[in-house]
């Protein structure tokens, strides 16, 4: 039994050396993909992911987000495509700006987020295919080439937000990768502007794979595992602050009222229970099983899930192997990711 729509995410809480472990126990659970984070200054993302892939036989193992900046695209393909060569077909790398405060840590900001991204984007495409580049307005490269390239396709999928990086990776990328908190609301949202750069750039009939993050918490007692839920809720909205997701939800002028008083504590404190409800995939087996169709009826091709506080992850994992897999296995295992 293989759930093709549901994937696991191995966040940057998870210590490397259990990476291995927890990524054979995905496969074996019957997830349909597995996604590595890359937080700085966590687990590295391409590392942790051949960790993965080397642990596993089947399962497509995704790398969500490397940041645009912190390596040159030049560097960043030659990794894309080892990976790919000695792991045909199973590599989903997503690409996007990164965090600006991790950024400014290391003087990486760019004069322009949307353009490093598109300029990133783009000389990876063209490296991944066996192109040649050149220096484009944020990347230095003269005459760059792979010299071993994928022999197949290799999609590089956007982890962005706002209306203008989601046009973009309608426009020139492969899939979407979204963040948590992704509400129905932000999915149908995000899905419409994605498909407006798809049109834009004439590729509405190129697949475009969107894909959602969801914090997780499950448990028999729903109201505990809701509670344990918040906690990660609150601190991912204290981070963000109003944004494209918060307003496409409805809730960025109340997030705002109470960034104004306190930090993640206060929000976690004062939020209203609902924001838990429709941010994070939370409660008992069944309500997480509705949770995650909503997502996918949504528009959502799958939904990788976060479980969270990371200590349960194993339980988590279990819970949903057991409980919520099930509901959405593919009657045919052999099914591959289409590219």
């Amino acid at each position: 039994m293989v759930a093709q729509s549901v994937g696991l995410v191995l966040g940057s809480e998870i210590a490397p050396d259990e990476i291995r472990p927890m990524a054979l126990e995905a496969e074996t659970a019957g997830f349909g993909e597995i996604w590595l984070s890359e937080d700085c200054f966590f687990s590295g993302g391409i590392s942790g992911a051949a960790i993965a892939l080397g642990a596993t036989e089947r399962i497509p193992v995704g790398i969500g987000v490397v940041s645009a900046v912190t390596r040159h695209p030049a560097v960043l393909a030659m990794e894309l495509a080892t990976l790919d060569r000695a792991f045909p077909g199973r590599l989903m790398p997503a690409v996007g700006l990164g965090v600006p405060a991790w950024l400014g840590q290391m003087g990486l900001k760019p004069a322009s987020g949307l353009g490093a991204v598109r300029d990133c984007v783009t000389m990876l495409g063209t490296l991944l295919e066996g192109g040649t580049i050149q220096s484009n307005a944020t990347f230095h490269a003269e005459d760059v080439r792979l010299v071993h390239a994928p022999k197949g396709s290799l999609p590089v999928q956007m982890g962005v937000a706002g209306p203008k990086m989601l046009q973009l990776s309608g426009e020139v990328s492969g899939g979407t990768l979204l963040s948590v908190l992704a509400s129905v609301e932000y999915v149908r949202w995000a899905r419409a502007q994605i498909d407006e750069g798809r049109n834009r750039a004439g590729r509405s009939q190129v697949p475009h794979r969107i894909t959602t993050f969801a914090l997780c918490a499950v448990d028999e007692d729903g109201p505990r595992a809701k509670a344990a839920a918040k906690k990660a809720v609150a601190f991912y909205l204290a981070a963000g602050g109003p944004n494209a997701i918060t307003d496409a939800y409805g809730i960025s002028d109340e997030l705002r009222a109470l960034l104004a008083v306190g930090g993640p504590e206060h929000v976690e404190r004062e939020m209203p229970g609902q924001w838990v409800e429709d941010l994070a995939v939370a409660g008992t087996a069944g309500e997480c099983t509705a949770k995650v169709r909503a997502l996918l009826d949504a528009g959502c091709d799958a939904v990788a899930l976060f479980p969270t506080p990371a200590m349960n992850a194993p339980a988590t994992v279990a819970a949903l192997a057991a409980h919520v897999l099930p509901h959405f296995a593919d009657p045919d295992e052999n099914k591959e990711w289409a590219r």
